[in-house]
């Protein structure tokens, strides 16, 4: 049981990672997209990228909210899992 979880939290973790940066990528190239694309992402990485932003505001025209991000998703996904090792 403890193995699928430990999958889940891979894959949603991937997921959440590629996401941000597909975001963060489309927004230097496409910045004014509307497509079902964008929409889609924005849905993914709000969530995460919307209370670190209230947290840290962007400096100097420069938003490092992906990046924190994607720092806190390997850290988060990394403690559970070895939570969820030691329990099992």
């Amino acid at each position: 049981m403890t193995d699928i979880v430990i999958s889940f939290i891979h894959i949603l973790s991937l997921v959440l990672i590629i996401a941000i940066i597909v975001r963060a990528l489309m927004s230097w190239v496409m910045p004014n997209d509307a497509s079902g694309l964008t929409r889609v992402l924005l849905d993914i990485t709000d969530p995460v990228l919307r209370p670190i932003r209230r947290i840290l505001p962007p400096v100097g025209g420069i938003d490092f909210s992906p990046l924190l991000a994607l720092v806190l998703i390997q850290l988060v996904s990394q403690v559970l899992i070895q939570l969820l090792v030691n329990v099992g």
